[in-house]
Protein backbone atom coordinates (compact mmCIF):
# COMPACT_ATOMS: atom_id res chain seq x y z
CA UNK A 1 0.00 0.00 0.00
CA UNK A 2 1.39 3.39 -0.96
CA UNK A 3 1.73 6.33 1.41
CA UNK A 4 -1.15 8.07 -0.37
CA UNK A 5 -3.40 5.07 0.19
CA UNK A 6 -2.41 4.94 3.86
CA UNK A 7 -3.34 8.60 4.24
CA UNK A 8 -6.77 7.86 2.80
CA UNK A 9 -7.67 5.54 5.68
CA UNK A 10 -9.61 7.38 8.39
CA UNK A 11 -7.61 7.27 11.61
CA UNK A 12 -10.63 6.15 13.62
CA UNK A 13 -10.97 2.96 11.58
CA UNK A 14 -9.27 -0.23 12.70
CA UNK A 15 -6.56 -0.98 10.17
CA UNK A 16 -6.13 -4.71 9.54
CA UNK A 17 -3.45 -6.77 7.89
CA UNK A 18 -4.20 -7.29 4.21
CA UNK A 19 -7.31 -9.49 3.85
CA UNK A 20 -6.55 -10.53 0.26
CA UNK A 21 -3.75 -12.52 -1.38
CA UNK A 22 -0.86 -11.14 -3.37
CA UNK A 23 -1.55 -11.09 -7.11
CA UNK A 24 0.63 -13.96 -8.27
CA UNK A 25 0.12 -16.64 -10.88
CA UNK A 26 -1.49 -18.74 -8.13
CA UNK A 27 -4.17 -16.08 -7.67
CA UNK A 28 -5.24 -16.34 -11.31
CA UNK A 29 -5.04 -20.13 -11.38
CA UNK A 30 -7.37 -20.51 -8.39
CA UNK A 31 -9.67 -17.75 -9.65
CA UNK A 32 -10.23 -19.58 -12.94
CA UNK A 33 -10.74 -22.86 -11.09
CA UNK A 34 -13.33 -21.17 -8.85
CA UNK A 35 -15.27 -19.77 -11.80
CA UNK A 36 -15.36 -23.20 -13.44
CA UNK A 37 -16.77 -24.68 -10.25
CA UNK A 38 -19.29 -21.84 -10.08
CA UNK A 39 -20.66 -22.81 -13.50
CA UNK A 40 -20.57 -26.61 -13.23
CA UNK A 41 -21.52 -26.95 -9.55
CA UNK A 42 -24.49 -24.58 -9.86
CA UNK A 43 -25.77 -26.58 -12.84
CA UNK A 44 -25.24 -29.87 -11.05
CA UNK A 45 -26.97 -28.80 -7.83
CA UNK A 46 -29.94 -27.36 -9.71
CA UNK A 47 -30.31 -30.49 -11.87
CA UNK A 48 -29.68 -33.09 -9.18
CA UNK A 49 -31.81 -31.68 -6.38
CA UNK A 50 -34.57 -30.65 -8.76
CA UNK A 51 -35.72 -27.90 -6.38
CA UNK A 52 -35.53 -25.13 -8.95
CA UNK A 53 -33.27 -22.14 -9.40
CA UNK A 54 -35.06 -20.02 -6.81
CA UNK A 55 -34.69 -22.45 -3.93
CA UNK A 56 -31.12 -23.28 -4.93
CA UNK A 57 -30.22 -19.58 -5.01
CA UNK A 58 -31.80 -18.98 -1.59
CA UNK A 59 -29.83 -21.89 -0.14
CA UNK A 60 -26.55 -20.61 -1.52
CA UNK A 61 -27.32 -17.08 -0.37
CA UNK A 62 -27.60 -18.40 3.18
CA UNK A 63 -24.32 -20.29 2.77
CA UNK A 64 -22.73 -17.14 1.37
CA UNK A 65 -23.87 -15.09 4.37
CA UNK A 66 -22.28 -17.61 6.76
CA UNK A 67 -19.01 -17.93 4.85
CA UNK A 68 -18.70 -14.19 4.23
CA UNK A 69 -19.41 -13.50 7.89
CA UNK A 70 -16.51 -15.78 8.81
CA UNK A 71 -14.22 -14.07 6.31
CA UNK A 72 -15.11 -10.58 7.58
CA UNK A 73 -14.39 -11.54 11.19
CA UNK A 74 -10.82 -12.52 10.38
CA UNK A 75 -8.06 -9.97 10.95
CA UNK A 76 -5.69 -11.20 8.23
CA UNK A 77 -5.64 -13.21 5.02
CA UNK A 78 -6.46 -16.89 5.51
CA UNK A 79 -6.27 -18.80 2.19
CA UNK A 80 -9.00 -21.35 2.97
CA UNK A 81 -11.54 -18.78 4.18
CA UNK A 82 -10.78 -16.36 1.35
CA UNK A 83 -11.05 -18.88 -1.49
CA UNK A 84 -14.06 -20.62 0.02
CA UNK A 85 -15.78 -17.23 -0.08
CA UNK A 86 -14.80 -16.82 -3.73
CA UNK A 87 -16.17 -20.27 -4.64
CA UNK A 88 -19.51 -19.62 -2.92
CA UNK A 89 -19.70 -16.16 -4.51
CA UNK A 90 -19.06 -17.75 -7.90
CA UNK A 91 -21.91 -20.24 -7.50
CA UNK A 92 -24.27 -17.62 -6.08
CA UNK A 93 -23.51 -15.03 -8.77
CA UNK A 94 -24.12 -17.65 -11.47
CA UNK A 95 -27.47 -18.56 -9.92
CA UNK A 96 -28.58 -14.93 -9.77
CA UNK A 97 -27.92 -14.49 -13.48
CA UNK A 98 -29.67 -17.77 -14.29
CA UNK A 99 -32.74 -16.65 -12.33
CA UNK A 100 -32.95 -13.43 -14.33
CA UNK A 101 -32.66 -15.34 -17.59
CA UNK A 102 -34.57 -18.55 -16.93
CA UNK A 103 -37.21 -17.59 -14.36
CA UNK A 104 -37.82 -13.91 -15.05
CA UNK A 105 -37.25 -13.99 -18.80
CA UNK A 106 -34.72 -11.14 -18.81
CA UNK A 107 -32.62 -11.29 -21.96
CA UNK A 108 -28.89 -11.84 -21.62
CA UNK A 109 -28.22 -8.52 -23.34
CA UNK A 110 -30.28 -6.69 -20.73
CA UNK A 111 -28.70 -8.69 -17.87
CA UNK A 112 -25.25 -7.81 -19.14
CA UNK A 113 -26.16 -4.12 -19.29
CA UNK A 114 -27.76 -4.14 -15.85
CA UNK A 115 -24.82 -5.84 -14.15
CA UNK A 116 -22.40 -3.52 -15.95
CA UNK A 117 -24.30 -0.52 -14.58
CA UNK A 118 -24.40 -2.00 -11.07
CA UNK A 119 -20.66 -2.67 -11.15
CA UNK A 120 -20.00 0.91 -12.30
CA UNK A 121 -22.07 2.22 -9.37
CA UNK A 122 -20.22 -0.03 -6.90
CA UNK A 123 -16.84 1.15 -8.17
CA UNK A 124 -18.02 4.77 -8.22
CA UNK A 125 -19.22 4.73 -4.61
CA UNK A 126 -16.17 2.74 -3.52
CA UNK A 127 -13.76 5.24 -5.08
CA UNK A 128 -15.71 8.29 -3.88
CA UNK A 129 -15.49 7.03 -0.31
CA UNK A 130 -12.05 5.40 -0.24
CA UNK A 131 -10.17 7.17 -3.07
CA UNK A 132 -8.72 3.86 -4.25
CA UNK A 133 -9.87 0.64 -5.87
CA UNK A 134 -6.57 -1.14 -5.40
CA UNK A 135 -6.72 -4.72 -4.19
CA UNK A 136 -3.63 -3.96 -2.08
CA UNK A 137 -5.61 -1.46 -0.01
CA UNK A 138 -8.11 -3.92 1.49
CA UNK A 139 -7.14 -3.19 5.11
CA UNK A 140 -10.39 -1.84 6.56
CA UNK A 141 -13.88 -3.34 6.90
CA UNK A 142 -15.60 -0.85 4.53
CA UNK A 143 -13.04 -1.51 1.81
CA UNK A 144 -13.43 -5.26 2.23
CA UNK A 145 -17.23 -4.96 1.96
CA UNK A 146 -16.89 -2.97 -1.26
CA UNK A 147 -14.43 -5.56 -2.52
CA UNK A 148 -16.76 -8.54 -1.95
CA UNK A 149 -19.77 -6.73 -3.40
CA UNK A 150 -17.74 -5.92 -6.52
CA UNK A 151 -16.63 -9.55 -6.83
CA UNK A 152 -20.21 -10.82 -6.56
CA UNK A 153 -21.29 -8.46 -9.33
CA UNK A 154 -18.31 -9.42 -11.53
CA UNK A 155 -19.37 -13.07 -11.30
CA UNK A 156 -22.93 -12.24 -12.30
CA UNK A 157 -21.72 -9.93 -15.07
CA UNK A 158 -19.21 -12.47 -16.38
CA UNK A 159 -21.91 -15.16 -16.46
CA UNK A 160 -24.35 -12.94 -18.38
CA UNK A 161 -21.74 -11.62 -20.81
CA UNK A 162 -20.29 -15.09 -21.43
CA UNK A 163 -23.69 -16.69 -22.08
CA UNK A 164 -24.72 -13.78 -24.29
CA UNK A 165 -21.56 -14.21 -26.33
CA UNK A 166 -22.28 -17.91 -26.84
CA UNK A 167 -25.87 -17.15 -27.84
CA UNK A 168 -24.69 -14.58 -30.38
CA UNK A 169 -21.93 -16.67 -31.91
CA UNK A 170 -23.07 -20.27 -31.55
CA UNK A 171 -19.46 -21.25 -30.80
CA UNK A 172 -18.74 -24.70 -29.43
CA UNK A 173 -17.20 -25.43 -26.00
CA UNK A 174 -13.59 -25.47 -27.22
CA UNK A 175 -13.82 -22.42 -29.46
CA UNK A 176 -15.60 -20.38 -26.79
CA UNK A 177 -12.55 -20.59 -24.52
CA UNK A 178 -10.39 -18.69 -27.00
CA UNK A 179 -12.08 -15.27 -26.84
CA UNK A 180 -11.82 -14.60 -23.06
CA UNK A 181 -8.34 -16.17 -23.03
CA UNK A 182 -7.23 -13.91 -25.87
CA UNK A 183 -8.69 -10.83 -24.19
CA UNK A 184 -6.90 -11.63 -20.93
CA UNK A 185 -3.63 -11.94 -22.84
CA UNK A 186 -4.33 -8.55 -24.44
CA UNK A 187 -4.90 -7.02 -21.01
CA UNK A 188 -1.66 -8.51 -19.67
CA UNK A 189 0.21 -7.04 -22.64
CA UNK A 190 -1.40 -3.65 -21.98
CA UNK A 191 -0.49 -3.81 -18.29
CA UNK A 192 3.11 -4.69 -19.10
CA UNK A 193 3.26 -1.72 -21.48
CA UNK A 194 2.08 0.74 -18.84
CA UNK A 195 -1.70 0.48 -18.56
CA UNK A 196 -3.28 1.39 -15.23
CA UNK A 197 -2.71 -1.59 -12.92
CA UNK A 198 -6.03 -1.32 -11.09
CA UNK A 199 -8.04 -1.08 -14.32
CA UNK A 200 -6.09 -4.00 -15.81
CA UNK A 201 -6.73 -6.12 -12.72
CA UNK A 202 -10.49 -5.63 -12.71
CA UNK A 203 -10.85 -6.13 -16.47
CA UNK A 204 -8.95 -9.42 -16.23
CA UNK A 205 -10.93 -10.40 -13.13
CA UNK A 206 -14.24 -10.01 -14.99
CA UNK A 207 -12.97 -11.98 -17.99
CA UNK A 208 -11.84 -14.94 -15.89
CA UNK A 209 -15.54 -15.64 -15.27
CA UNK A 210 -16.49 -16.49 -18.89
CA UNK A 211 -13.10 -18.19 -19.33
CA UNK A 212 -13.68 -20.49 -16.36
CA UNK A 213 -17.31 -21.12 -17.31
CA UNK A 214 -16.36 -22.02 -20.87
CA UNK A 215 -13.66 -24.34 -19.57
CA UNK A 216 -16.30 -26.01 -17.42
CA UNK A 217 -18.62 -26.41 -20.41
CA UNK A 218 -15.75 -27.85 -22.46
CA UNK A 219 -15.01 -30.45 -19.80
CA UNK A 220 -18.67 -31.30 -19.17
CA UNK A 221 -19.99 -31.31 -22.75
CA UNK A 222 -20.25 -34.67 -24.53
CA UNK A 223 -17.61 -35.59 -27.08
CA UNK A 224 -20.26 -35.44 -29.80
CA UNK A 225 -20.44 -31.69 -29.14
CA UNK A 226 -16.63 -31.37 -29.23
CA UNK A 227 -16.36 -31.43 -25.45
CA UNK A 228 -14.38 -33.79 -23.23
CA UNK A 229 -17.45 -35.69 -22.02
CA UNK A 230 -16.52 -35.53 -18.33
CA UNK A 231 -19.96 -34.40 -17.11
CA UNK A 232 -20.87 -31.60 -14.71
CA UNK A 233 -20.57 -33.67 -11.51
CA UNK A 234 -17.09 -35.02 -12.24
CA UNK A 235 -15.97 -31.64 -13.60
CA UNK A 236 -16.98 -30.01 -10.31
CA UNK A 237 -15.10 -32.67 -8.34
CA UNK A 238 -11.93 -32.33 -10.45
CA UNK A 239 -11.78 -28.57 -10.13
CA UNK A 240 -12.70 -28.58 -6.43
CA UNK A 241 -9.87 -31.02 -5.73
CA UNK A 242 -7.51 -28.78 -7.72
CA UNK A 243 -8.65 -25.77 -5.68
CA UNK A 244 -8.16 -27.52 -2.35
CA UNK A 245 -4.73 -28.80 -3.39
CA UNK A 246 -3.59 -25.33 -4.47
CA UNK A 247 -5.02 -23.64 -1.39
CA UNK A 248 -3.33 -26.25 0.79
CA UNK A 249 0.00 -25.46 -0.84
CA UNK A 250 -0.51 -21.72 -0.35
CA UNK A 251 -1.52 -22.21 3.29
CA UNK A 252 1.77 -23.89 4.13
CA UNK A 253 4.05 -21.98 1.76
CA UNK A 254 2.53 -18.52 2.42
CA UNK A 255 3.81 -17.52 -1.01
CA UNK A 256 0.75 -15.31 -1.63
CA UNK A 257 0.72 -13.46 1.70
CA UNK A 258 1.34 -9.72 1.54
CA UNK A 259 3.85 -9.31 4.35
CA UNK A 260 4.66 -5.67 3.68
CA UNK A 261 3.53 -3.33 0.92
CA UNK A 262 6.29 -1.36 -0.70
CA UNK A 263 5.56 2.08 -2.17
CA UNK A 264 5.10 1.83 -5.92
CA UNK A 265 6.70 4.12 -8.45
CA UNK A 266 4.30 6.75 -9.80
CA UNK A 267 2.68 5.67 -13.03
CA UNK A 268 3.18 7.57 -16.27
CA UNK A 269 -0.10 9.34 -17.03
CA UNK A 270 0.80 9.66 -20.70
CA UNK A 271 1.52 5.95 -20.93
CA UNK A 272 -1.74 5.15 -19.15
CA UNK A 273 -3.69 7.31 -21.61
CA UNK A 274 -2.05 5.60 -24.56
CA UNK A 275 -2.85 2.17 -23.18
CA UNK A 276 -6.41 3.26 -22.45
CA UNK A 277 -6.70 3.87 -26.16
CA UNK A 278 -5.24 0.42 -26.73
CA UNK A 279 -7.92 -1.14 -24.49
CA UNK A 280 -10.58 0.80 -26.41
CA UNK A 281 -9.21 -0.56 -29.70
CA UNK A 282 -9.33 -4.11 -28.30
CA UNK A 283 -12.94 -3.55 -27.24
CA UNK A 284 -13.90 -2.27 -30.70
CA UNK A 285 -12.17 -5.23 -32.34
CA UNK A 286 -13.97 -7.65 -30.02
CA UNK A 287 -17.34 -6.06 -30.79
CA UNK A 288 -16.63 -6.32 -34.53
CA UNK A 289 -15.73 -10.01 -34.12
CA UNK A 290 -18.92 -10.75 -32.20
CA UNK A 291 -21.09 -8.88 -34.72
CA UNK A 292 -19.47 -10.78 -37.57
CA UNK A 293 -19.91 -14.12 -35.79
CA UNK A 294 -23.54 -13.38 -34.94
CA UNK A 295 -24.32 -12.79 -38.62
CA UNK A 296 -23.02 -16.21 -39.59
CA UNK A 297 -25.45 -19.15 -39.59
CA UNK A 298 -24.82 -21.23 -36.48
CA UNK A 299 -27.83 -23.44 -36.06
CA UNK A 300 -27.23 -26.79 -34.46
CA UNK A 301 -27.45 -29.11 -37.41
CA UNK A 302 -28.54 -32.61 -36.59
CA UNK A 303 -27.00 -35.58 -38.29
CA UNK A 304 -28.97 -37.74 -40.68
CA UNK A 305 -29.53 -40.27 -37.91
CA UNK A 306 -30.65 -37.58 -35.48
CA UNK A 307 -32.99 -35.91 -37.96
CA UNK A 308 -34.85 -39.11 -38.70
CA UNK A 309 -38.17 -39.80 -37.11
CA UNK A 310 -37.70 -41.14 -33.57
CA UNK A 311 -38.59 -44.76 -32.93
CA UNK A 312 -42.11 -45.31 -31.72
CA UNK A 313 -42.38 -45.70 -27.98
CA UNK A 314 -44.91 -48.10 -26.52
CA UNK A 315 -47.33 -46.56 -24.00
CA UNK A 316 -45.71 -46.49 -20.58
CA UNK A 317 -42.36 -47.76 -21.93
CA UNK A 318 -40.42 -44.74 -20.66
CA UNK A 319 -42.01 -44.58 -17.22
CA UNK A 320 -41.71 -48.35 -16.82
CA UNK A 321 -37.94 -48.40 -17.21
CA UNK A 322 -36.62 -44.92 -16.32
CA UNK A 323 -36.55 -43.39 -12.78
CA UNK A 324 -39.49 -41.08 -12.11
CA UNK A 325 -37.26 -38.40 -10.54
CA UNK A 326 -35.16 -38.07 -13.69
CA UNK A 327 -38.21 -37.98 -15.95
CA UNK A 328 -39.78 -35.29 -13.75
CA UNK A 329 -36.68 -33.15 -14.15
CA UNK A 330 -36.74 -33.52 -17.93
CA UNK A 331 -40.46 -32.70 -18.05
CA UNK A 332 -39.96 -29.59 -15.91
CA UNK A 333 -37.21 -28.23 -18.12
CA UNK A 334 -39.10 -29.05 -21.34
CA UNK A 335 -42.31 -27.48 -20.01
CA UNK A 336 -40.52 -24.31 -18.93
CA UNK A 337 -38.77 -24.09 -22.31
CA UNK A 338 -42.12 -24.50 -24.06
CA UNK A 339 -43.68 -21.69 -22.00
CA UNK A 340 -40.79 -19.37 -22.91
CA UNK A 341 -41.17 -20.25 -26.58
CA UNK A 342 -44.91 -19.56 -26.43
CA UNK A 343 -44.16 -16.22 -24.74
CA UNK A 344 -41.83 -15.31 -27.62
CA UNK A 345 -38.72 -15.14 -25.40
CA UNK A 346 -36.30 -17.06 -27.60
CA UNK A 347 -33.21 -16.04 -25.62
CA UNK A 348 -34.60 -17.47 -22.38
CA UNK A 349 -35.81 -20.61 -24.16
CA UNK A 350 -32.38 -21.18 -25.67
CA UNK A 351 -30.71 -20.74 -22.29
CA UNK A 352 -33.18 -23.08 -20.56
CA UNK A 353 -32.92 -25.83 -23.19
CA UNK A 354 -29.20 -26.02 -22.43
CA UNK A 355 -30.20 -27.40 -19.01
CA UNK A 356 -32.13 -30.16 -20.78
CA UNK A 357 -29.09 -31.04 -22.88
CA UNK A 358 -26.82 -31.06 -19.82
CA UNK A 359 -29.19 -33.18 -17.71
CA UNK A 360 -29.75 -35.68 -20.51
CA UNK A 361 -26.02 -36.08 -21.18
CA UNK A 362 -25.24 -36.45 -17.48
CA UNK A 363 -27.87 -39.19 -17.05
CA UNK A 364 -26.93 -41.15 -20.19
CA UNK A 365 -24.77 -43.65 -18.31
CA UNK A 366 -27.69 -44.43 -15.99
CA UNK A 367 -30.59 -44.44 -18.45
CA UNK A 368 -29.14 -46.06 -21.53
CA UNK A 369 -28.52 -49.54 -20.03
CA UNK A 370 -32.08 -49.60 -18.65
CA UNK A 371 -33.75 -49.49 -22.07
CA UNK A 372 -31.55 -48.92 -25.13
CA UNK A 373 -34.52 -48.53 -27.48
CA UNK A 374 -36.31 -45.96 -25.32
CA UNK A 375 -33.08 -44.06 -24.73
CA UNK A 376 -32.37 -43.75 -28.47
CA UNK A 377 -35.93 -42.62 -29.13
CA UNK A 378 -35.77 -39.89 -26.48
CA UNK A 379 -32.24 -38.92 -27.53
CA UNK A 380 -33.45 -38.37 -31.09
CA UNK A 381 -36.45 -36.39 -29.82
CA UNK A 382 -34.24 -34.17 -27.66
CA UNK A 383 -31.90 -33.56 -30.59
CA UNK A 384 -34.91 -32.34 -32.54
CA UNK A 385 -35.81 -29.97 -29.72
CA UNK A 386 -32.27 -28.60 -29.52
CA UNK A 387 -32.09 -28.06 -33.27
CA UNK A 388 -35.45 -26.26 -33.34
CA UNK A 389 -34.80 -23.98 -30.37
CA UNK A 390 -31.22 -23.15 -31.34
CA UNK A 391 -31.91 -22.48 -35.00
CA UNK A 392 -30.45 -19.22 -36.32
CA UNK A 393 -33.98 -18.25 -37.39
CA UNK A 394 -36.26 -20.22 -35.07
CA UNK A 395 -39.79 -21.09 -36.14
CA UNK A 396 -42.11 -20.99 -33.16
CA UNK A 397 -44.49 -23.63 -34.53
CA UNK A 398 -41.59 -26.05 -35.04
CA UNK A 399 -40.25 -25.39 -31.55
CA UNK A 400 -43.66 -25.97 -29.99
CA UNK A 401 -44.20 -29.14 -32.01
CA UNK A 402 -40.88 -30.68 -30.97
CA UNK A 403 -41.28 -29.72 -27.31
CA UNK A 404 -44.87 -30.98 -27.16
CA UNK A 405 -43.82 -34.30 -28.72
CA UNK A 406 -41.02 -34.65 -26.17
CA UNK A 407 -43.40 -33.95 -23.30
CA UNK A 408 -45.77 -36.60 -24.66
CA UNK A 409 -42.93 -39.14 -24.82
CA UNK A 410 -41.95 -38.38 -21.21
CA UNK A 411 -45.44 -39.13 -19.85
Amino acid sequence: MTETEKADIPTRQRVLASKVPEITVWFWVIKILCTTVGESFADWINMTLGVGLGATAVGFTVVLAVVLGWQLRLTHYVPFAYWLTVVVLSVTGTLYTDILTDNLGVSLAVSTGVFTAILAVVFGVWYARERTLSIHSIVTLPRELFYWIAILVTFALGTAAGDWTLTLTGWGPGTSVLLPAGLIVSIVIGWRLGANAVLSFWLAYILTRPLGANLGDWFASPTADHGLGVGTALTSVIFLVAIFATVGYLTFSRSDVIEKSEPTAPASLNRERIMLGYFAAVAVGTAALLISASEQPHATVASEEDSSTPATLAPGQVTAHFPAQMLARFRTIAAETLSKVQAGDHGAASARVKDLETAWDDDEATLRPMDEEAWHALDSRIDGVLSAVRAATPVQATEEQNLSALLADLQ
